[in-house]
């Protein structure tokens, strides 16, 4: 085929999401959509935390390194299905694979940890609100996020090994969108079920015990909003809770349901379908649930708006 002509035995191809269909087309547009709408939220987001001081906090602090990751995620893997689908080229190099594999397995892992961390800091700040300055200082919260980053750098870079270690003797044809381990392993020649212990024992790390630190954290703060006198508090906070609760099922849900079942379980069309949703929609949606929708974020926006038209003027 043409756009196999420039593939080397090093190669990988990357099956993709879009074939040549018009339907594809449109599909395509949406998902370049998506990027720029979640590149430029995010972005955004993390020049308001930076600019009004209001947004020093502890929350928000949390908050800008979720965005960072989010940029990073859905840059991770966009541009490259973009590049594809307009050269119609789909081989990404050994080198090219990795890379992919390390940076996502790194965000994947250190996101589930920071929003852990995120939780905490609304349970902490709802249910215990005179204990925050002195539970969430701001050397904590930066241990926080820097002890996300580290540890999901520390667990992907062993990952990244054992995978790429694995000697891939049939087709290099990966039936996915994306270099994902999941869809790596089904074209190694070797048995791989060692491994695959090993990654639902970092399954139980990176997802289970965050996803259930969480649950609590959210079960804690819906009985004390259930307990306050005033309606209008109870029901603000009470939605606030359910958007935060349903963005981080969307993203754990099909994480767990992706790196928790066995190789035999896997079917592409499910591992795409899933994907999308931590890869692609989470990173759109997070800035909206998390920010967006708080006066503090908007207060700050309008006051940077206004600023700028004053400076114009």
């Amino acid at each position: 085929m043409m756009e196999y002509e420039n593939y080397t035995f090093n190669d990988f191809i990357l099956l993709g999401l879009f074939s040549s269909s018009k339907t594809s087309l449109t599909f395509f547009s949406v998902i370049f959509f998506i990027f720029i709408m979640a590149i430029t939220e995010n972005a955004l987001m993390i020049l308001l935390i930076h600019r009004d001081s209001r947004l020093h906090t502890p929350m928000y602090f949390l908050l800008s390194h979720l965005s960072f990751m989010d940029i990073l995620h859905i840059s991770n893997i966009v541009p490259k299905m973009i590049a594809d689908f307009l050269s119609g080229s789909r081989t990404i190099s050994f080198a090219g694979c990795a890379f992919q594999i390390f940076l996502s397995l790194t965000l994947l892992g250190g996101e589930c940890l920071l929003l852990a961390a995120m939780s905490y800091d609304r349970y902490v700040a709802i249910c215990h609100p005179l204990c925050y300055p002195v539970l969430m200082r701001d050397n904590f919260s930066r241990l926080l996020a820097a002890g996300s980053w580290l540890v999901g750098i520390l667990n992907s870079i062993v990952h990244t090994a054992f995978v790429l270690h694995f000697p891939f003797c049939h087709s290099r044809a990966i039936d996915h969108f994306f270099c994902e381990v999941p869809a790596m392993l089904k074209l190694s020649c070797i048995d791989t079920t060692h491994y695959e212990q090993g990654v639902y024992v970092s399954g139980i790390i990176f997802l289970m015990v965050p996803f259930s630190m969480i649950s609590i954290s959210y079960v804690q703060i819906l009985l004390t909003v259930f307990q306050m006198h005033s309606s209008g508090a109870r029901q603000k906070s009470f939605s606030t809770c359910l958007f935060h609760m349903v963005v981080v099922i969307m993203y754990y849900g099909p994480v767990i349901f992706t790196y928790m079942r066995p190789r035999s379980y896997h079917t592409p069309g499910q591992d795409k379908f899933l994907a999308i949703f931590y890869t692609i929609l989470t990173p759109k949606l997070n800035p909206i649930i998390y920010s967006f929708r708080n006066k503090d974020v908007l207060r700050a926006l309008k006051n940077i708006v206004q600023s700028n038209i004053l400076n114009k003027k």
